[in-house]
C-alpha cells in the first residue's frame, strides 16, 4: 500500500529490531506482545525484520534514498541515463513493444 499524504513513519534503532526478532524467534512471543513493548504499530513491520534476519539481510531500509551522482557535463549525466533506459528496457521488453506510448515519439500516457 503506498505511503498516505501526511503519513509519518517510525525509525527503529537497530537494537530493537534485533531484539524483536530475538524475542520472536527465541521467546515465541506474540507479535502484539513485542509491538506493545517497543511501541510498533504493526506486526508486518516485525515479520520483515524476522524474514531479513532469517535471510541474513540487513535491516538497513532505502525507501526515499536516491543515490545522487554528480556529472561533469550535461553529455555525461544524458549517456548514464540513456544507458539506465536501455537496460530497462532489456529487463522489460514489454515495456516498449508495439503500441505502447514509450514507442510512440512524443507521446505520452496521460493522452488518450
Amino acid at each position: 500500500m503506498p505511503a498516505k499524504k501526511g503519513q509519518t513513519f517510525n525509525q527503529y534503532s537497530e537494537e530493537t529490531k534485533k531484539e524483536a526478532v530475538r524475542l520472536r524467534l527465541e521467546e515465541s512471543w506474540t507479535y502484539s506482545r513485542i509491538m506493545e513493548k517497543f511501541g510498533i504499530k504493526s506486526e508486518s513491520q516485525i515479520i520483515t525484520w524476522v524474514r531479513k534476519s532469517q535471510n541474513g539481510e540487513s535491516f538497513e531500509d532505502y525507501r526515499g534514498r536516491w543515490t545522487k551522482k554528480h556529472f561533469s557535463s550535461a553529455e555525461e549525466e544524458n549517456a548514464y541515463l540513456k544507458a539506465q533506459v536501455e537496460y530497462l528496457k532489456k529487463l522489460n521488453p514489454n515495456l516498449h513493444g508495439e503500441g505502447s506510448w514509450i514507442s510512440k515519439p512524443g507521446a505520452s500516457p496521460f493522452e488518450k
